[in-house]
């Protein structure tokens, strides 16, 4: 069993009530904007072991008969197909399954809006879409002179020429598939609509990280600014509330710096009511007191920001990023003293590369590692060879271990393999013969139906959920994807593991 650092039960039990005491404070009508992502923050999971990466949707789930869900998504990540990394799917696609899973907990979505509307055709084609689903769909166009000129914004001209959003719930909370998708500004927009029409709303903001309740470079915090590397967001104490009231909060540069607009844009909203006096008191925020061990958080934040280097430097290599955002994250690791050999299954991943070298078994050339570490913390190995991929010898050799079946009994008959492998080459017209993970899983069932020590070695695939893995070489799209559906925390080191421009 894997150290717990943090309580769940106790974070759900004093974020409920302090989101319902927040909204009390403005007469039931509580506009809430969510950070970070609603479903699966594996981030906020891999950091303070303990915490569930649905804990937010549980969250909703007790406040279902208080609240309702509006998605906001921006106009130019739909138009330029903007991915969500974790998942590989598009802005578009994650809505759609954001409203799927929001449903299926009988938890009130009824209307998405799309920001910065400019009659995209992309976006157009999306917005029919949810029509044809009788999702209601808003579209707010920019507002000019967003966010310095208030006299504009705070008018009939600037957040009066956006639609108002009709909700039945005296919590509405604001989510979305990614950062920068205009959340802040429709809650704003309709907290400007609710005035006009005599409603006295509030807005607050609920993000996980930085935890204001912790220390500056608590690695909790550090984590977070190697996760927001490629925004070269940085985390620092908040000004206005040392100023306001004499204590030391934690919060990001861009909430610091948007503040006092804030503030002028709720203060002309609301006449002469100063609602808050600096960022953290905007906050909602109560994970930094469901932190029950405070070194095994520390542990698991560091490990975060190791693997975060690894990510950059992949994205680094192929062309999705600069090389300062990888040089942000040394820094941090600076700030931190470790390395990246730190992580557990970084040598053993390697080194399965250099053996797979010095016996001459690779891929056209290629010679490839990867290392699993197990629930029990022991580490298992696998190298890349004409029949498989070294994520999928990995793979096998772990639920072997796990299996409790000796090394030298092949789950998959190279019958098998090579009659996949032919069809590769031969029908499917691909450039390599080796077996991808998720091909690999394929032949696994099959070979199931006649062979119950397969069978067996199938049942343990699901332990391998959150366990720690590396590769010596980036993973093709087989193998990520299958990777992904495991649920392994993966690293690679930024080569390409085939000598082709495009990999399967």
């Amino acid at each position: 069993m894997k150290k717990i650092g943090f309580d769940n039960e106790k974070y759900l039990n004093d974020q409920s009530n302090y989101i319902r005491e927040r909204a009390a404070k403005f007469n039931n009508k509580l506009y809430l904007e969510f950070g970070g992502k609603l479903i699966h923050d594996f981030h906020a999971a891999r950091i303070l072991p303990g915490f569930d990466p649905n804990v937010k949707i549980r969250l909703l789930e007790r406040l279902k008969e208080q609240a309702e869900i509006i998605i906001c998504v921006y106009a130019g990540d739909i138009e330029r197909r903007k991915t969500r990394a974790d998942f590989g799917i598009t802005y578009d696609v994650d809505v759609l399954r954001l409203i799927d899973d929001l449903r299926a907990r009988d938890i009130l979505i009824e209307n998405i809006v799309i920001t910065r509307y400019d009659g995209q055709t992309a976006v157009d084609t999306f917005i029919r879409r949810l029509e044809q689903n009788n999702i209601r769909v808003y579209k707010h166009n920019p507002i000019k002179g967003y966010p310095t000129d208030i006299q504009k914004i705070v008018s009939p001209s600037g957040y009066g020429a956006n639609p108002y959003i009709p909700t039945s719930r005296p919590i509405v909370v604001l989510t979305a598939p990614g950062p920068g998708s205009g959340k802040m500004a429709t809650c704003l927009s309709q907290v400007y609509h609710e005035y006009e029409k005599g409603v006295k709303a509030g807005y607050a903001k609920f993000e996980t990280f930085p935890i204001w309740s912790l220390p500056l470079k608590h690695p909790v915090n550090i984590a977070y600014e190697a996760a927001t590397a490629d925004l070269a967001d940085f985390n620092q104490i908040d000004p206005f509330h040392l100023e306001a009231y004499g204590e030391t909060s934690i919060n990001y540069n861009r909430d610091v710096e948007i503040f006092p607009v804030v503030k002028h844009i709720l203060r002309k909203i609301m006449g002469d009511n100063d609602v808050y006096q600096s960022p953290t008191d905007m906050g909602v925020n109560r994970a930094g007191f469901a932190i029950c061990d405070d070194e095994v958080v520390k542990a698991a934040s560091t490990q975060e920001v190791i693997r975060r280097l690894f990510r950059y430097r992949c994205e680094y290599k192929m062309g999705l990023t600069e090389k300062d955002t990888v040089n942000r994250v040394l820094m941090l690791m600076e700030q931190l003293n470790c390395k990246e050999t730190d992580r557990p299954v970084v040598c053993p991943a390697r080194e399965a590369a250099e053996t797979a070298k010095s016996v001459g078994k690779g891929n056209d050339g290629i010679y490839c590692g990867a290392a699993i570490m197990l629930p029990d913390d022991k580490i298992v190995t696998g190298r890349n060879s004409h029949l498989l991929h070294a994520a999928s010898a990995a793979v096998l050799n772990a639920i072997k271990e796990l299996a409790k079946i000796p090394d030298d009994i092949d789950l998959l008959d190279p019958i098998v393999i090579n009659s996949v492998s032919s069809m590769k080459l031969e029908i499917l017209q691909t450039n390599q013969a080796s077996l991808n993970l998720e091909e690999t899983l394929v032949a696994l069932s099959v070979s199931a139906t006649s062979n119950p020590m397969v069978k067996a070695a199938i049942k343990q695939l699901h332990k391998l959920s959150n366990c720690e893995m590396h590769i010596s070489h980036m993973p093709t799209p087989g193998d990520e994807s299958g990777l992904r559906k495991l649920g392994l925390n993966l690293t690679c080191d930024p080569n390409f593991s085939s000598k082709f421009l495009h990999a399967v």
